[in-house]
C-alpha cells in the first residue's frame, strides 16, 4: 500500500507525509502500522516540496524553449525565487510563452518518476547534457547511488522529496526582474493564489553585491569551494573574503559620518551577525575619528513575570512588546540633548533587570550603535529627529548554490549559524535550536523582515567560505540526532547539504580573523574582550 492510499486522499493540498522523522513521498510504499502525517504548504517541508517539483516544470518549459542554455536558479525574493538564463535577457512576451507552456505541463499531470541511479551512469548523462555544474558537484558525492526523477524525456536531480505529479504545482506567478524573473510561489495563508510580488530594491541590491563578490571570489556552486580547498587555496579565499567584508562596512561607516548621524539602529534576523557588525562598525568609526558606544536592545527587556501570555500560555519573546520602548526613546531623548542616563542590564538568568545599570553619555563626536531584532521597527524612534539616526539591516543572504538547478537557502545557513552558536555558548542540544526554529522564523517574518527596506544601508554577513566551517563544527552534532527524533528529518536535511563541501584541515581555522563575524558563531571573537 501506498502513503497516498494510506492516507486515503485525493487533496492536491498534500504533498507528502512525514513518519517517524523521516519524509515519504505519496507514492512510496507504507507499513500498515506506520503513523503518517500529511505535508502540506502549511509545513515548512511541504513548502519545499511545492517549490522543487515547481521548479521541474519550470526547467522543462525552459528546456522547450532553450535547448541546451544554463539555467541558474539563485536566491530568494520575498515568497519567489530569482532565475535566470545567462546571456539571455527574457522579456514579457517571453515570459508569457514561458508561463504558457508550464500551464500547459501542469494540466498534463504528468508523473514525476523516481529511479535509484549509479554514480557513474548520472554524470555521464549530465556531462552529454552540457551540465558541468552538476558533473563537477557529483564527482564528490560521497555516496554511490541516489535518487533521479524524470518528467518528459529529462532526468534531474533535486535534493529532497517531490511531488507525484505536475498537476500537484497549479499556483505560481512570474515576475520579470533584472533581465530574469521571479517564480512566485503561493504562501501557507493563501495556497489558491501565488505571492504578490513586493519589490525590495534595497535587498536585491545587496545580493547583487553578493553575486559580484562570487565573481571576484570565482565561486558559484558548492564543487567550486571544494576545488579551492582540493588546490590548497582556502586561505586565500578566506583573506579576500574577509577583506571584502570590511571594504563594505568601511564604506557605511563614512555615510554615517558624512551624514552627521548620532544615533544607527541595527537589525537583522537571528544569526545574522548583529553583535560583530555592531563592534567592527564601532571600529570603523573610530578610526573616523567618532567613539561608539555599543548597547543591546536586550538590555531594555522587560521583566519576564510582567509579560502578557498568549492564548495557549507562553509568552512571545520576539515581539516588541518584550522592549521598554518607551524608557528607550527617554533614553535617547536625554543622550542627544548631552544628558547621563542609566542604561538598564537585562540578567538572562533571573530573567529580570538588574537593580543597577551603567552609566552613559553621549559626547560632541560620539554615535550611539543600538542593536537588536527590532532596530528598525518604527516604534523605537518615534518622536526622535530623524535627521541624526542611521539604519542598517544585516543578513546572511547566502549566494553560493549546491549546482545551478538547487540553490542553498539563506535561511539553512543561519539555522547551521545557531546551532554551533548555541551548542558551544548556550549550552543548547542541537535538537531544541531545531525545535525552536520555526518559532523564530514566524517572529522574523512579523517583526523583522517587513521592516528591511526602512534601512538606510543593508549589510550581507555571509561569508562565501563559511559552510565549510560550518560543515566542520556541525557536521557530528546533527549526525548524533537520532531517527526518532522530531526533528531528525530536518537534521538529515542540513547535513545532505554539508556533504558536498570539503572537509577542512582545522588548521585553516587560524586563518579567521578574531573580528570576523563567523567568529560569533564558532568562537574566538575579540569584538567584546578588553
Amino acid at each position: 500500500m501506498t502513503v497516498k492510499e494510506r492516507l486515503n486522499t485525493k487533496d492536491r493540498s498534500v504533498l507528502a507525509a512525514v513518519c517517524g522523522g523521516s519524509v515519504l513521498e505519496l507514492n512510496d510504499p507504507a507499513e500498515d502500522s506506520a503513523e503518517l502525517l500529511p505535508l502540506t504548504l502549511r509545513d515548512d517541508e511541504g513548502r519545499r516540496i511545492y517549490e522543487r517539483s515547481l521548479r521541474f516544470v519550470m526547467l522543462l518549459a525552459l528546456r522547450e524553449m532553450y535547448p541546451g542554455r544554463q539555467v541558474r536558479i539563485e536566491y530568494s525574493v520575498g515568497h519567489g525565487v530569482f532565475v535566470r538564463l545567462p546571456g539571455v535577457t527574457l522579456d514579457e512576451d517571453e515570459l508569457a510563452r514561458l508561463e504558457t507552456i508550464m500551464r500547459r505541463l501542469v494540466d498534463a499531470d504528468l508523473p514525476f518518476e523516481k529511479k535509484t541511479w549509479r554514480l557513474e551512469e548520472a554524470i555521464r548523462y549530465f556531462e552529454k547534457e552540457g551540465q558541468a555544474d552538476k558533473v563537477a558537484l557529483l564527482r564528490r558525492r560521497p555516496y554511490d547511488f541516489f535518487r533521479m526523477y524524470h518528467c518528459d524525456g529529462m532526468w534531474e536531480y533535486f535534493y529532497g522529496a517531490m511531488a507525484p505529479s505536475t498537476g500537484y504545482v497549479p499556483v505560481f506567478g512570474l515576475q520579470p526582474y533584472a533581465g530574469g524573473f521571479v517564480l512566485m510561489l503561493p504562501t501557507a495563508e493563501k495556497p489558491d493564489a501565488p505571492a504578490a510580488y513586493v519589490h525590495r530594491p534595497k535587498h536585491l541590491q545587496v545580493f547583487g553585491q553578493s553575486a559580484r563578490w562570487c565573481g571576484i571570489l570565482g565561486v558559484l556552486n558548492a564543487a567550486d569551494v571544494a576545488e579551492l580547498t582540493e588546490q590548497k587555496r582556502m586561505r586565500a579565499f578566506i583573506r579576500v573574503n574577509e577583506a571584502l567584508h570590511d571594504k563594505a562596512i568601511a564604506s557605511i561607516a563614512e555615510g554615517i559620518v558624512a551624514g552627521g548621524k548620532r544615533i544607527v539602529l541595527v537589525a537583522g534576523p537571528s544569526s545574522s551577525g548583529k553583535t560583530t557588525f555592531s563592534g567592527r562598525l564601532g571600529v570603523h568609526l573610530q578610526v573616523l575619528g567618532c567613539h561608539a558606544r555599543i548597547i543591546s536592545l536586550d538590555n531594555y527587556y522587560r521583566n519576564r513575570d510582567e509579560l502578557p501570555l498568549e492564548a495557549d500560555g507562553s509568552v512571545d519573546l520576539e515581539a516588541l512588546h518584550t522592549i521598554d520602548v518607551p524608557l528607550l526613546r527617554q533614553q535617547l531623548t536625554a543622550l542627544l540633548r548631552g544628558e547621563t542616563v542609566q542604561v538598564p542590564e537585562f540578567d538572562f538568568i533571573t530573567a529580570r533587570r538588574k537593580e543597577k545599570g551603567m552609566d552613559l553619555a553621549m559626547g560632541e563626536k560620539d554615535v550611539i550603535i543600538i542593536e537588536g531584532i527590532h532596530g528598525l521597527n518604527p516604534a523605537l524612534s518615534e518622536g526622535l529627529p530623524q535627521q541624526v539616526i542611521h539604519r542598517v539591516f544585516v543578513s546572511a543572504l547566502t549566494c553560493i548554490n549546491l549546482d545551478d538547478h538547487n540553490r542553498i537557502r539563506t535561511t539553512d545557513v543561519r539555522l547551521l549559524r545557531r546551532i554551533v552558536r548555541d551548542n558551544q555558548f548556550r549550552g543548547t542540544l542541537p535538537s531544541q535550536t531545531l525545535s525552536m526554529w520555526p518559532s523564530v522564523r514566524r517572529g522574523e517574518e512579523k517583526w523583522i523582515f517587513p521592516y528591511q527596506e526602512q534601512a538606510d544601508s543593508v549589510f550581507n554577513t555571509a561569508l562565501h567560505y563559511e559552510l565549510p566551517i560550518l560543515k566542520h563544527f556541525a557536521s557530528e552534532l546533527l549526525e548524533d540526532i537520532p531517527p526518532e527524533d522530531p526533528q531528525y528529518h530536518m537534521a538529515r536535511r542540513l547535513c545532505k547539504t554539508l556533504h558536498y563541501f570539503p572537509a577542512i584541515d582545522p588548521a585553516i581555522l587560524d586563518e579567521i580573523p578574531p573580528l570576523s563575524l563567523l567568529r560569533e558563531f564558532v568562537g574566538g571573537c575579540t569584538i567584546e574582550k578588553e
